[in-house]
């Protein structure tokens, strides 16, 4: 088993993705390597946001991030009066026995705010 995990995603603004990652969704910033930023996410995880190199393209198309969470709703209230455009309210989804929503991040990766509803989920560490 590892020790970590990150997930990096390129962004075409550095300042605009460290924002909403940041401000927006409240993850404290674990390391500042310039061009790329990590903010931890969990005990072990991490997202970072790291500026495409110029000639490169954002290609946010077949990712999503999900953030785990059991105070799903508490989530989606405190990103809406922020101004984040959500795509449908929190659901419960039966096929994978999950409750969630999603959004956008500037760059246009979906991520996924949810709780497993399985009891078989590991808790938390």
């Amino acid at each position: 088993m590892f020790d970590q995990q990150v997930t990096f995603l390129y962004t075409a603004d550095l300042t605009r993705s460290a924002a909403f990652y940041g401000e927006t969704l409240g993850l404290p910033l674990a390391l500042d390597q310039g061009a790329c930023q990590i903010f931890r996410t969990s005990r072990d995880g991490f997202i970072g946001v790291c500026q495409c190199a110029e000639g490169t393209n954002v290609r946010p198309d077949g990712i999503i991030v999900t953030l785990v969470s059991a105070d799903v709703d508490g989530w989606y209230e405190r990103l809406t009066a922020q101004g984040v455009t959500i795509e449908a309210p929190p659901s419960e989804n039966e096929k994978f026995n999950i409750y969630q929503f999603f959004l956008r991040d500037p760059d246009g990766y979906q991520l996924e705010i949810q709780r497993f509803q399985d009891p078989d989920w590991p808790a938390p560490a």
